[in-house]
């Protein structure tokens, strides 16, 4: 029987049981593949992150959600290095990680702050996506659609469909069934759907964001950092603020889900998202041999 440590690791949050939850294992070496899946199953939060060695990095990390392995996750790398911080690990100053997308790179600011350079951005529009097919899988009028706000699928190391609304009040809305979800993410080639609108809960936001992710068995994601890194990508590429992009975009998130947090945002030649976190839980987790099936883990 194999015991390691494992982190609850609030991320996009000062305080624990706010922001998004992240679990995080410091030493995965040795765990295999069907090892990280079930401990990420019994952590049961949206997504595990997983530390081992790399030949090209400072470290590589692997991202697994109850259900299946994502090539990048903000939240989790944000949770990971905050931790490996508080932890004496890591200093302040620059990081490479090691992910399924690529190495990225990470700074640690002396306050804690972790800011993860997400993959160079894409951005798609999707002229002929039906606003209706759109409005109907996440229960809203497309009346509610913002026209300076095109349908697309934006990417900086996961895809997401971008969809800009007009009121929080509508977003507020929003609850679709993840069949619905799946269909529409499979249709324009996505992994999750994030919906938007500028009229924010506080002053100092930019835009108040929801991310709904069936593709990946999260029906909806409390503070997603690969999503907010896609809307600055997005809002950039649309020129959503004329010629006068801000430095920093705050993305509220969270707020719907008991889970409020926020994610900072920088848009130059590369796209930033940072935030800080908190510890939840420290404990250690017991992970049996791949060949003892009927074993129960036990943290």
């Amino acid at each position: 029987m194999h015991t390691t440590r494992a982190l609850l690791c609030d991320a996009f949050t000062d305080r624990p049981l706010a922001g998004n939850a992240a679990g995080v294992v410091p030493d995965a070496a040795g765990l295999s593949d069907a090892q990280m899946q079930a401990v990420a199953r019994e952590l049961a939060v949206s997504e595990t992150a997983f530390v081992t060695d790399s030949d090209d990095a400072d470290r590589r990390l692997r991202y697994v959600t109850p259900t299946t392995e994502v090539d990048l996750c903000g939240h989790a790398t944000v949770a990971t290095h905050a931790h490996l911080h508080e932890a004496g690990v890591l200093e302040a100053g620059a990081h490479t990680v090691e992910t399924n997308v690529g190495v990225l790179d990470v700074e640690l600011t002396d306050d804690g702050v972790v800011w993860m350079t997400q993959r160079d951005p894409s951005v798609r529009r999707l002229p002929n996506l039906d606003d209706d097919v759109v409005a109907d899988a996440l229960g809203v009028d497309a009346m509610s659609f913002v026209d300076e706000l095109p349908l697309a699928v934006a990417d900086t190391g996961l895809p997401f469909l971008v969809v800009g609304l007009d009121y929080l009040s509508t977003l507020g809305e929003v609850d679709p069934e993840d069949a619905a979800v799946r269909d529409l993410c499979e249709r324009v080639g996505a992994k999750g759907v994030y919906a938007f609108t500028f009229d924010t809960l506080e002053r100092e936001a930019s835009l108040h964001g929801r991310a709904f992710c069936a593709p990946v068995g999260i029906h909806e994601d409390p503070v997603t950092g690969t999503a907010s890194g896609a809307v600055g990508a997005y809002l950039d590429e649309v020129a959503a603020f004329g010629t006068d992009f801000p430095d920093e975009l705050v993305c509220e998130q969270g707020h719907y889900v008991e889970r409020p947090g926020e994610v900072r945002v920088r848009v130059e030649d590369d796209v930033r998202v940072g935030g800080t976190a908190a510890t939840a839980l420290d404990g250690e987790i017991r992970v049996p041999p791949e060949d003892d099936e009927d074993e129960i883990l036990e943290a």
